[in-house]
């Protein structure tokens, strides 16, 4: 199976995979799984990363090269996944997070998010709960 980790998930999994459920880690460690990282999660970093919060200190050019390291796949952003944006019901304001319901959608991945608004959206998503 091919999961699509959103920008919270994604973090955890890196550098905090205390944070995720044993169930969850095993799976993210099974060779089996093919583990999607969105360059839209490095978007959403980079724009953050940029005001300078206090509270958002992540340095996502070492993000991506520990998940490329990891064995992760990169998926970019196509125009269809920009189109398919339109289809979806305005259940979640945030354009990051409907861009990777999209992105889940075309390729056929599995969304995993701890967002109630992205699971929300049904198909092929599947909550987080953060311990």
């Amino acid at each position: 199976m091919s999961l699509l980790l959103d920008t919270h998930v994604l973090l955890w999994a890196v550098s905090a995979a205390h944070r995720l459920p044993a169930d969850l880690r095993a799976r993210l460690d099974d060779p089996a799984e093919t583990l999607v990282m969105s360059s839209v999660s490095l978007w959403e970093i980079a724009i953050k990363s940029a005001l300078d919060r206090p509270d958002f200190s992540v340095d996502g050019e070492r993000l991506r090269a520990a998940c490329l390291a990891a064995g992760y796949r990169e998926l970019p952003v196509t125009g269809l996944h920009a189109l398919d944006v339109r289809k979806l019901p305005p259940l979640h304001r945030d354009p990051f997070d409907r861009m990777l319901v999209a992105q889940s959608r075309i390729e056929g991945l599995t969304l995993l998010t701890a967002d109630a608004a992205v699971l929300s959206y049904g198909g092929r998503t599947e909550e987080v709960r953060p311990l």
